[in-house]
């Protein structure tokens, strides 16, 4: 048995559940025969608290004072399908860190979780795993805290039995990066956040979303990989985001897409890759979205909007080996494309100068046709849509005329010259 300082006082039946904590200059070290609620019931705040190699069976540990809560490799508390949330955080400034998750409890009328911080700010969850969690990590009417370098990895069992790894309600000012998310229901979740940032994270195979932004303005995204998810990234009724180096690779599926807009606007797209998805940016009732500097490839669609977007801008991207490059549901649009690159693009270039001598009209006369009647689809790449394609080339009629591009680049754009 280890010796406890003097200045921790037991009383009754306590001396025997805390025997294997040792405390020295505000740090405890507990063992598996421990308790880890105890721990944190004797720590004083400011406290550090050490969790030793092994498996710690215990669910709904409860933090409500600043704490530091660490593990070593091979540290797991295992809640064995029990209880809600494992850990409870409801205190600021606690930083939790190398601790695996297992067995969150599902229920179907709890957000159970195996990390939930509740109402707290400046708190950081680092280099833990969630394995088989409901949600994984999950923060409410929170602030200025740190999500990094964390795994969580679900069964991808349903939708119904999934909850998101990262879940993020009515936040501010929260960093998400670094972190590994697999099988959950939405990869990234965040709705009603403010001022957030999501920056490196691999988001891959989760059931719904790879990230699902609602009603979270002033958000930024950057260099993160979404992967065969059921859809890549969402963002809905929100404005003012920022979505630079992302990776939106094989979200494919009859209503998949890399990227969706919905009701969105003010944003900005760049420096992105979106390759072998459904279709790389799906856009319904947005406006003012500038789109630059990406590159499309071998998307079904690549670009495809709705009559009710208008106002946006597509500069210097390459569209290269798209089945559709871009589509609409119609006649007209505002929105405006210029000096992007098309593989589809056959014009020629007299004066040597990079850009095409004539418009390109990027929306074929198939696509249109598939916009309005989609089970037209089985004729692609037909001699009979060919040749509508040609004819359309030849004597636009169904293709919008206000949707071209003037200023075609003769040659792929590098990320140098992007």
């Amino acid at each position: 048995m280890q010796v406890l300082p003097t200045h921790i006082k037991y009383v009754g039946v306590l001396a025997v559940m805390f025997c294997a904590i040792a405390v020295h200059a505000g740090t405890q070290y507990v063992q598996p025969s421990a308790s880890i609620s105890a721990a944190v019931a004797l720590a004083n705040s400011g406290d550090t608290i050490v969790l030793t190699k092994g498996v710690y069976n215990e669910h709904s540990i409860t933090i409500t004072k600043p704490l530091v809560l660490k593990g070593v490799q091979g540290t797991v508390i295992d809640a064995r399908n029990q209880g809600r949330n494992i850990l409870y955080v409801h205190s600021d400034s606690v930083r939790i860190s190398g601790i695996t998750f297992k067995n969150v409890h599902v229920e179907y009328t709890n957000d159970n979780a195996a990390i939930k911080l509740d109402s707290v700010h400046y708190c950081v969850v680092e280099r833990c795993s969630v394995v088989n969690g409901f949600f994984g990590i999950y923060l409410a009417r929170s602030g200025s805290c740190v999500i990094q370098n964390n795994t969580c990895i679900a069964s991808n069992s349903g939708e119904s039995q999934s909850g998101n790894g990262i879940h993020l309600w009515t936040c501010r000012n929260i960093t998400v990066s670094n972190n590994t998310v697999i099988g959950h229901r939405d990869g990234i979740y965040f709705e009603f956040i403010k001022q957030s940032y999501v920056f490196q994270n691999h988001s891959e195979r989760n059931i719904r979303y790879g990230l699902h932004f609602m009603f979270s303005d002033s958000c930024t995204y950057k260099y993160n990989l979404f992967r065969d998810n059921g859809a890549g990234v969402a963002v809905m009724y929100t404005r003012n985001v920022i979505m630079e180096h992302n990776t939106f690779e094989h979200n494919w599926g009859p209503t998949a897409y890399g990227l969706l807009f919905k009701d969105i606007s003010d944003s900005y797209v760049s420096n992105c890759t979106f390759i072998k998805n459904t279709a790389g940016i799906h856009a319904e009732e947005c406006n003012r979205i500038t789109v630059v500097n990406n590159t499309f490839q071998q998307n079904g669609w690549a670009i495809r909007l709705r009559a009710s977007s208008q106002d946006s801008y597509f500069a210097k991207n390459n569209f290269i080996g798209n089945t559709f490059d871009v589509a609409i549901n119609s006649s007209r649009s505002t929105c405006y494309f210029e000096k992007n690159y098309w593989s589809a693009y056959q014009g020629y270039d007299l004066n040597k100068d990079g850009v095409g001598d004539i418009p390109f009209a990027p929306v074929r006369l198939s696509s249109a046709i598939v916009e309005k009647n989609g089970t037209s689809l089985m004729l692609l790449h037909s001699l009979f849509l060919n040749m509508l394609d040609a004819a359309e080339h030849v004597l636009p009629s169904l293709t919008p005329e206000t949707l071209i591009d003037t200023k075609p680049a003769m040659k792929p754009y590098t990320r140098t010259q992007q």
